[in-house]
């Protein structure tokens, strides 16, 4: 256990130094003057998610705890598509989705990856065009933000996990690269080597440094590396996190004011979020509310799935583990052990040797995850 709180410590650096960031970045802007502030202010731009979902949702806490949809877009909108590769037509997905549960004394969060290819039920929505999009009994989860949006993505998530989104945070390919390149860019370690001819990423067995188009590429490759499926994916994203965590303290971000303002710029351009928090002043409201949280106190997991009898290519949630992971979050206690020992290993990070030996245990065991891939996206 100690072996493994070792590895998952840096990992959970990164609410807390984000959020000293955001901070620094509304001092900077109070410092230089009103433009900088309405500047940063003017970047954001923000859904008015309870208004489109009205009263019909889980009801929010009393005491104190909430929780946050965190989604990057893949939406091939704008500078997006020349970032993007694979398809690019009109629709958005969400190619990433985290629920971060903040506890009752702002003092832990958890947070849980949602495999995009996992099954849900998918409840009405009201689509982009002001129609109704029917009910799904069995749909990819990213599908909900393709046809109804972010209201959409969070009235799917609050029926999956029966708890109320009370924030909604999304960044897209060309926020995602463009902060990646304002911190210098970012460096990662892989003991394999990751070709991957649809994301375009081509890393011999090493450790490099990475603009922010590489950067990108590395989050969202799959077929590359490992057993191909989206679970290793997100063990990846979980790594650039820490990378990323690491570059913003080694740059001394908030004593250089000037690359505190092109990251604050680059930030606050790459975010869209619930209304509530569509202001700088809210954003360090939220930040003052978690800063206690720090490396310790934050734990990071993977919903736990398995192949869905239906279809190899996709997943569905595993139980009884996805059902006692969202009732302790309901309940305000932390992951369950058991979730917590079962996390899906980093493709990147496993020796060759038992990177082969995980693909075949994956191979012949019916509780693990096929490979998953969306069609017509990557």
């Amino acid at each position: 256990m100690a072996e493994q709180e070792k590895v998952r410590s840096p990992r959970r650096r990164a609410l807390r130094i984000a959020l000293f960031t955001l901070s620094g970045l509304v001092l900077l802007a109070a410092g230089v003057g009103g433009y900088a502030y309405w500047k940063l202010n003017s970047n954001l731009k923000s859904v008015d998610i309870n208004g489109q979902l009205g009263s019909a949702r889980p009801p929010a806490a009393t005491d104190g705890s909430f929780n946050v949809l965190v989604l990057g877009s893949d939406s091939r909108a704008g500078s997006n598509g020349s970032l993007a590769g694979g398809d690019t037509g009109a629709t958005a997905r969400s190619d990433t989705a985290m629920v971060v549960h903040v506890n009752q004394s702002h003092s832990a969060a958890s947070v849980v990856s949602i495999p995009r290819d996992t099954l849900v039920a998918r409840p009405v929505c009201t689509g982009s065009d002001g129609k109704t999009v029917p009910a799904a009994r069995s749909a990819m989860y990213n599908s909900a933000f393709e046809v109804g949006g972010p209201a959409c993505a969070v009235k799917t998530t609050e029926q999956l996990t029966g708890l109320r989104m009370d924030h909604y945070v999304q960044i897209d390919f060309a926020g995602f690269a463009g902060l990646i390149d304002a911190i210098g860019g970012v460096d990662v370690t892989t003991t394999v080597p990751i070709d991957d001819k649809d994301s375009g990423l081509h890393l011999a067995a090493g450790t490099h440094h990475l603009g922010g188009d590489q950067a990108l590429a590395f989050v969202r490759t799959r077929h590359g590396v490992g057993d191909g499926s989206d679970l290793g994916r997100i063990e990846l994203q979980k790594q650039m996190m820490k990378s990323i965590m690491a570059q913003i303290g080694s740059i001394g971000l908030t004593s250089n004011p000037a690359t505190l303002w092109s990251v604050g710029d680059k930030l606050t351009k790459a975010l869209t979020t619930d209304s509530d928090l569509g202001s700088v002043n809210a954003l360090v409201g939220l930040a003052e509310r978690l800063k206690g949280i720090g490396p310790n106190q934050m734990t990071m997991v993977t919903l736990p799935v398995v192949t869905a009898a239906a279809d190899a290519n996709r997943v569905v949630e595993k139980k009884p583990e996805a059902d006692q992971l969202w009732a302790a979050l309901r309940a305000d206690q932390g992951v369950p052990r058991t979730v917590v020992a079962s996390q899906p290993a980093n493709p990147a990070e496993a020796t060759p040797g038992a990177a082969a030996g995980a693909r075949a245990g994956a191979a012949a065991s019916p509780a693990s995850p096929a490979p998953t891939a969306s069609a017509g996206r990557r």
